[in-house]
C-alpha cells in the first residue's frame, strides 16, 4: 500500500448516520456535510454569514464607574460581591428583549385547570413521542428552533412493597423552567439550567402499579428541554431511601403547548445553518460502497453499484468561483434518475422555481436582521427535467451537474445590504453559464496549490488506508498507527484550506459547519484560547495566506474594541474579552466569573507577531502596527499596582474559566509580558515610539512574575491557591510555555520544571482541545512519549470525554474544530521547534513515529525545512532560506549557525554539516 495514499484520504466503507460521520467540504465562505447517503442523501450546507441578530452596540455607556469599585472588593477578599456587582453594572449589552410577564401568566394558566395535562387520567395518546433526557436540548431530537412551553409526560410502575419507601425525583438540570408533577400534584418547580432538580416526593402521592409524571418545561432562550445528566449512562429518575432507583429514561409523550415565545435578547449572535440539498435515488439493495474524502483533490465521492450499473457522485467546494457543485454518473447511459429539493431549518422561508432548471430558497433568521438566498441549478447531459410541487426531477440522464451557491445581507460587522438578492442572482447566472469540467479544473488547481506545498509521512510501507476510517480509529487505541498521524495533520490543513480564505470570515468554534440553530456556545469566537487554537498550526504548515481572515478580524476588532476600552475602562487603546461574534462584540458576556477577561485582544496581537516572525515582513508589522500601539496603550492605562507587592496587575480578570473574578491571573500577566515585548520589537524595528517604548519596557519589567507554589507548581495566581485535585480543561497559566515562549529550558529551566509539575497535577484527560493543548506543552517539555500518549488520546473515539468522531472532527465533546488545529499544531512541534535558540529538529520524537519525512514545514525566520529520518535518527535536512536570514540550526548535539542568501537552499546531512 502507498504510505503516502494511505495518508491523504478519510474513507467510510457506509453512508453516514449522523452529521459526526458526514464528510466537510468548503471554500472559506460555504461550507457543505456530505451524508452520501444511497436512497436519500442529504448536503447540509451553510453560508459563513448567516448569523442570528445584527449590527449594533454591545457597550453599556459609563461602565467605568463601577470598575473601581469592583477592584476595591477584590482587594477586600469579597470575590463574591465583586462579581455581583459586575455582573449588574460591568457586563455588555444584550440585543432588544421583550417583557416576557403577559405571555409566562398566560401559559400559566393551564396549570389552574382542573383536568390539565397535568393531571394523573390526562388523555395524551395522541401526543407523538420523544427521547428524554436530551442533554443537548429538544433541538437535539428535532424541536429545531423552538423557544416556548412544552408538556412532558411519562408513566412508571412501583409495588406495594415499593411503596413503603421514601422516594425523591432526580431530573438534574431543565433548560431552563419547570413545573413537575407526580400524579396530578405539584411536586417542585425551579428556575435556571444550573439548578439541579432533585424534588421530594411525599409519600401519600405514590400509587401501587401506574405512576404519572408530567413537567411543563418552559424555555425563551437557548437550548430547552430535560437536560437530565451530560454523562449518558447516567439516568433520570426515582431514587428510594434505600438506594432503589426507577429509570426514567426512555420515550416520553410530549405536545407544544405555545412556541410563540417573547423575543429574549442575548450578549452575542449565534451562527446559523442555512439548509439541506435533499436527493433521492430508487437504489435500495446497492453494493461495493464507499465515500471517500481525497485530500490530494479537495473532494467527496460517492461510489457504488446497483444493478450491475456502478454510480459516482463527486462533491466539490470551488473557491475561485464560490460555488459548490456536485457531479452524479454512471458507467451506463440513461441511468442517471433521482428527485431534488432544497429544505431549511428556518420558520419562515421561501422556495421559488426560477426558469426551467433551479430553484431559489429564501430563508429569514428568527428575531434578527438576517436574510440569506440559495441557489440552486441542475444541467444534464441526456435525459430530461420535470418539476414535481417544489422538487426537481432528473428522468434518465447520463450524467447530472448541480450549481449551489448561497449569499446573506452581510455587508460588514456595522452594515447590512438589502439589495444583496439581485446581484447574488446575476452572479449565480453568470456562474451556470460556465463549463463545469472546466470549474472542476480550476477548483483543482486552486485547491491542490495551497495543499501540495506540505508532505507529511509517518512510518514503513505497513499502512493501514485498507480500513474504514471509523474502525481505523478503533484499531489505534491499541495498536500504533503512525499513518493515522500523518493523517491528521494534513486532514488539519484541509480543514483550513476549506473554511479559512481571502475575503471570508475566520475560523469559528466549528469552522464553517454547523446543523443548529441552537449551537452549543452560539458557535462564535471563543477567545480565551479556542479562536487562536485554530491558527496555530497556520504558519509551520505552510498556509500562511489563510490568517488574513483573522488578522481582518483583528482591525474590526481594533475600532470597536476601542470603544469597549473607553466605556469599561477609561482607557486608551482597543481590548476584547473572552468571546466576538460575527458583529465584533467586545464587551464581557455571560458571566462576570469568567467573562471579564481582557486580554483576548493581547492575545491575538501575538498572531500578527508571528507572522512576521514566520514572513520577516515588515510591509506587514508596519501595516498592523498601530494595532499593536494601540494594544499595548490600553494595558499601559489598565495595570495597577498591587499594594502589598509593588508589582503591576491585571484586574479584575479571570483565569480562563477557572476560580472566578480576580486580582492578578498569571496567564493574563504573561500576555501582556509577550505584548510589551512584541511592542518593544516593533518599535525598534520600525525606529517609532523611542519614549513610549522605553516606558513600556520599564512597566514591563514590573509586572507580577510567574511563581512557584506550594507543590511545586507555576502558580495560577498571585496568590498560591492552586488546588492539587483541580482537574480543569484549561491550563491557563501554562500560557508562557505554549503559546507563549518565555518559559523555556534555555532561560527559565526552574519554571520550566513548576510547569512541569502543574501539568502533572492537572492529569491528562480533557476536553479534545485540551487534549490537543497538551500535545503543545509536552512536546515543549520535550517528552516525547507523554506528547505521543495525548497524540493517541486526541485520536480515541469520542466518548464522554474528549477525542475524535468518525469523520475525524475533534469532540469537545461536541463538536468544536480547535482541536483539529490544537492537535496538528502539537505534532509540529514534536517535528520542529523555532520559538527560542534557532530551530531544533525533531525535539520531541516519540518512537512511533521514528520513521518519516516532511516536506514544506514553516520555520520562524522566514525558512522552509525539508527532512528525513529513520529510526529515530536524522538522515538529512534541507532549508530554503526565505529572506536572508542567518540560519540557526540544532539537532541532538549537533549545531550550526551559517549566513544565508535569499531564495537559496542549504542541505546538510545528520550531523548537520553542510553539504558541498
Amino acid at each position: 500500500m502507498n504510505s503516502t495514499f494511505a495518508q491523504s484520504r478519510v474513507w467510510f466503507d457506509h453512508p453516514a448516520k449522523q452529521w459526526e460521520e458526514a464528510l466537510p467540504i468548503g471554500n472559506g465562505r460555504l461550507g457543505a456535510m456530505v451524508y452520501g447517503g444511497v436512497e436519500e442523501e442529504e448536503l447540509q450546507f451553510n453560508e459563513e454569514t448567516l448569523w442570528t441578530d445584527g449590527p449594533r452596540n454591545y457597550n453599556k455607556k459609563s461602565a467605568s464607574k463601577y470598575l473601581q469599585s469592583i477592584r476595591d472588593l477584590l482587594d477586600r477578599g469579597q470575590q463574591q460581591e465583586a462579581e455581583s456587582l459586575a455582573m449588574r453594572e460591568f457586563m455588555g449589552l444584550k440585543s432588544e428583549s421583550e417583557d416576557p410577564s403577559a405571555w409566562l401568566e398566560k401559559i400559566g394558566r393551564i396549570r389552574e385547570q382542573e383536568h390539565g395535562p397535568f393531571a394523573f387520567a390526562f388523555d395524551d395518546s395522541k401526543w407523538p413521542c420523544i427521547a428524554v433526557p436530551h442533554y443537548e436540548g429538544w433541538e437535539s431530537q428535532g424541536l429545531e428552533g423552538l423557544d416556548g412551553a412544552v408538556w412532558f409526560r411519562y408513566e412508571f410502575n412501583l409495588s406495594k412493597k415499593e411503596l413503603t419507601e421514601l422516594w425523591s425525583l432526580d431530573l438534574n438540570k431543565i433548560r431552563t423552567n419547570d413545573y413537575t408533577y407526580i400524579n396530578g400534584k405539584l411536586v417542585g418547580q425551579s428556575k435556571g439550567d444550573e439548578t439541579r432538580r432533585l424534588y421530594q416526593i411525599p409519600s401519600n402521592l405514590l400509587r401501587e402499579g401506574r405512576n404519572s409524571i408530567a413537567i411543563q418545561v418552559i424555555n425563551l432562550e437557548g437550548k430547552g428541554g430535560v437536560a437530565g445528566y451530560k454523562d449518558p449512562k447516567q439516568s433520570i429518575g426515582l431514587k428510594s431511601n434505600s438506594g432503589k432507583f426507577v429509570a426514567l429514561n426512555g420515550q416520553w409523550k410530549y405536545t407544544i403547548q405555545d412556541q410563540n415565545s417573547p423575543k429574549i435578547g442575548s450578549y452575542q449572535s449565534s451562527y446559523q445553518p442555512f439548509g439541506s440539498l435533499n436527493l433521492q435515488f430508487d437504489h435500495k439493495g446497492a453494493e461495493r460502497y464507499n465515500r471517500v474524502l481525497d485530500l490530494n483533490k479537495g473532494e467527496v465521492r460517492v461510489n457504488y453499484a446497483f444493478k450491475g450499473v456502478q454510480y459516482t457522485r463527486t462533491y466539490f467546494a470551488s473557491q475561485p468561483n464560490n460555488f459548490i457543485g456536485v457531479r452524479l454518473q454512471a458507467d451506463q447511459q440513461k441511468k442517471v434518475s433521482f428527485r431534488l429539493a432544497l429544505k431549511t431549518k428556518h420558520q419562515r422561508h421561501e422556495l421559488n422555481h426560477i426558469a426551467d432548471s433551479s430553484i431559489c430558497l429564501e430563508v429569514w433568521v428568527k428575531n434578527g436582521s438576517m436574510r440569506g438566498t440559495a441557489f440552486l441549478r441542475v444541467k444534464l447531459k441526456g435525459g430530461r427535467l420535470s418539476y414535481a410541487g417544489d422538487e426537481l426531477v432528473v428522468h434518465q440522464a447520463d450524467e447530472a451537474q448541480l450549481y449551489l451557491s448561497a449569499a446573506t445581507n452581510f455587508k460588514s460587522y456595522q452594515q447590512l445590504d438589502e439589495q444583496y438578492a439581485a446581484f447574488a442572482l446575476e452572479k449565480f447566472k453568470k456562474l451556470t453559464q460556465l463549463n463545469f469540467d472546466q470549474l472542476y479544473q480550476i477548483h483543482q488547481k486552486d485547491y491542490q496549490r495551497l495543499y501540495h506545498r506540505f508532505v507529511v509521512e509517518f512510518g514503513g510501507i505497513n499502512q493501514l488506508d485498507t480500513i474504514p476510517i471509523d474502525r481505523r480509529l478503533q484499531r489505534a487505541v491499541e495498536h500504533a498507527d503512525p499513518g493515522l498521524v500523518a493523517l491528521y495533520v494534513q486532514f488539519a490543513r484541509y480543514l483550513q484550506i476549506a473554511a479559512s480564505r481571502e475575503g471570508s470570515q475566520p475560523m469559528n468554534l466549528q469552522g464553517i459547519w454547523n446543523p443548529f440553530l441552537e449551537p452549543s456556545w452560539g458557535s462564535k469566537y471563543t477567545t480565551n484560547i479556542n479562536l487562536e487554537m485554530n491558527y496555530w498550526p497556520t504558519e509551520a504548515l505552510n498556509l500562511s495566506e489563510l490568517q488574513k481572515p483573522l488578522f481582518q478580524m483583528i482591525r474590526d476588532l481594533h475600532v470597536a474594541g476601542a470603544e469597549t476600552a473607553k466605556e469599561y475602562y477609561a482607557a486608551r487603546g482597543w481590548v476584547l474579552h473572552h468571546n466576538t461574534d460575527i458583529w465584533r462584540g467586545t464587551a464581557p458576556i455571560n458571566n462576570s466569573n469568567h467573562g471579564i477577561w481582557p486580554t483576548g485582544g493581547a492575545w491575538l496581537v501575538r498572531h500578527l507577531w508571528e507572522h512576521y516572525q514566520y514572513t520577516q515582513d515588515l510591509h506587514f508589522l508596519k501595516e498592523y502596527y498601530p494595532i499593536i500601539k494601540d494594544a499595548t496603550l490600553f494595558f499601559k492605562d489598565f495595570l495597577v499596582k498591587d499594594n502589598t507587592t509593588g508589582w503591576w496587575v491585571s484586574t479584575p480578570s479571570n483565569s480562563p474559566e477557572n476560580g472566578g473574578l480576580v486580582k492578578g491571573p498569571t496567564m493574563d500577566h504573561q500576555i501582556i509580558r509577550s505584548l510589551f515585548d512584541i511592542f518593544g520589537q516593533s518599535s525598534k524595528l520600525l525606529d517609532k515610539d523611542i519614549p513610549l517604548r522605553d516606558s513600556i519596557m520599564k512597566m514591563r519589567n514590573g509586572i507580577a512574575p510567574n511563581q512557584i507554589g506550594q507543590y511545586g507548581q507555576l502558580q495560577e495566581w498571585v496568590t498560591d491557591l492552586d488546588d492539587p485535585e483541580n482537574k480543569h480543561r484549561h491550563v491557563s497559566h501554562l500560557w508562557g510555555l505554549f503559546p507563549g515562549d518565555e518559559i523555556n529550558m534555555v532561560r527559565s529551566p526552574k519554571l520550566v520544571e513548576a510547569a512541569k509539575r502543574s501539568l502533572e497535577l492537572r492529569g491528562d484527560e480533557g476536553t479534545g482541545w485540551s487534549l490537543a493543548w497538551k500535545i503543545n506543552f509536552w512536546a515543549r517539555l520535550k517528552d516525547a512519549q507523554h506528547a505521543y500518549h495525548m497524540v493517541k488520546m486526541l485520536l480515541r473515539p469520542a466518548g464522554k470525554g474528549g477525542g475524535s468522531y468518525p469523520n475525524l472532527f475533534d469532540a469537545h465533546p461536541p463538536f468544536q474544530i480547535d482541536g483539529n488545529f490544537g492537535g496538528a499544531s502539537g505534532i509540529v512541534e514534536m517535528l520542529l521547534q523555532s520559538h527560542v535558540d534557532g530551530i531544533e529538529l525533531l525535539p520531541a520524537l516519540p518512537t512511533e513515529m521514528g520513521t518519516g519525512k516532511v516536506k514544506g514545514i514553516k520555520a520562524r525566520g522566514a525558512f522552509q525545512i525539508n527532512m528525513e529520518w529513520k529510526d529515530s535518527q536524522l538522515l538529512g535536512v534541507t532549508v530554503e532560506s526565505l529572506s536572508g536570514e542567518e540560519l540557526h540550526l540544532r539537532y541532538g548535539r549537533h549545531e550550526v549557525k551559517i549566513k544565508t542568501k535569499k531564495g537559496e537552499s542549504y542541505a546538510f546531512d545528520k550531523e548537520l554539516k553542510l553539504k558541498k
